[in-house]
C-alpha cells in the first residue's frame, strides 16, 4: 500500500498502524527518508518527492510495484491547511493548496486504480478530508482550504460509484482538531474547544479510522468524521 504525506503526524501514524498489522507500506513525502517517526522495517519503503507532481507519483507507483508486487490500497494523506480571510488569499496560496490537496490525490490515485483494474483485484483508496467542510466555524476562515477538501469529498462519492462494480472502494476520513504538528503551537485548551466532546483527536484515532475503511469491504463512498461531533453543528 501507499501512504502520502508519510513523514510526520497523521501520515506517520497511518504508516505505523499498517505496519503493525503486517502490511507492506510505501511511504512518501518531501522528506520521508529523513523522518524520525518511521521505524526501519523490511515491510517499509520510503521515497522523497512532491506528490503534487505527476512525475513523483509515477516514481512512487513504480517503486511500490517493484518492491511489493502490487498496489492494493492508497492513503492520500498529503495536504496543507491555510486559514485566512477569503479576500486575503493570494494566487500563490491557491496553487500551494491545490498541488498537494488535489493533484496529490488525483495523480497517485489514477496510477493505483489503473493497476487495480489490470489485476482485477479490487482495492481501497482513502483520502483525508476535514470536518470544517461540513461545519464552518466563526473566527476560523478557511474557505479556500475547504474548496480543496470539499472537492475530495465530492470525488470520493463520484469515484465510489464509478468503480463500484470493479470493487475499487473510495472513502474519506474527515478529522476535526488533531494533536499533530499542524497544531503544535496552539494551546491545548483552545484546541479542546474545537470539539463538542471537549477533547482533542489523536493521530491514533485517525489512523484507526483509516485502517477500518481500508479493510471494510462493503463500505464505499463514505466520509467518516473523526471530530468529536464537530460536523453535527453548533455547540
Amino acid at each position: 500500500m501507499i501512504v502520502t504525506g508519510a513523514s510526520q503526524g497523521i501520515g506517520a501514524g497511518v504508516v505505523q498502524a499498517f505496519l503493525a498489522r503486517g502490511y507492506d507500506v510505501l511511504g512518501t513525502a518531501r522528506s520521508a527518508t529523513k523522518s524520525k517517526e518511521l521505524p526501519a522495517s523490511e515491510h517499509l519503503a520510503l521515497i522523497d518527492g512532491d506528490i503534487g507532481q505527476f512525475e513523483t507519483a509515477q516514481k512512487v507507483a513504480e517503486l511500490a510495484i517493484n518492491r511489493f508486487g502490487s498496489i492494493d490500497a492508497v492513503v492520500a494523506n498529503a495536504g496543507i491547511f491555510l486559514a485566512k480571510p477569503f479576500t486575503e488569499y493570494t494566487a500563490d496560496d491557491f496553487h500551494a493548496l491545490v498541488s498537494p490537496n488535489l493533484a496529490g490525490f488525483i495523480y497517485i490515485t489514477q496510477l493505483a486504480v489503473k493497476q487495480m483494474q489490470a489485476r482485477k483485484s479490487g482495492g481501497s483508496i482513502v483520502c483525508i478530508s476535514a470536518a470544517l467542510v461540513d461545519n464552518p466555524i466563526a473566527g476560523e476562515p478557511a474557505a479556500l482550504s475547504m474548496i480543496t477538501k470539499g472537492g475530495l469529498n465530492a470525488a470520493t462519492r463520484s469515484l465510489a460509484m464509478e468503480y463500484a462494480k470493479e470493487h475499487i472502494r473510495f472513502n474519506a476520513v474527515a478529522p476535526g482538531v488533531v494533536d499533530s504538528p499542524l497544531h503544535a503551537a496552539a494551546p491545548k485548551d483552545s484546541l479542546k474547544r474545537g470539539s463538542p466532546m471537549g477533547s482533542i483527536t489523536s493521530v491514533e484515532d485517525i489512523a484507526s479510522a483509516v485502517v477500518y475503511l481500508t479493510e471494510a469491504r462493503q463500505i464505499t463512498g463514505e466520509v467518516l468524521h473523526v471530530d468529536g461531533g464537530a460536523h453535527i453543528g453548533k455547540w
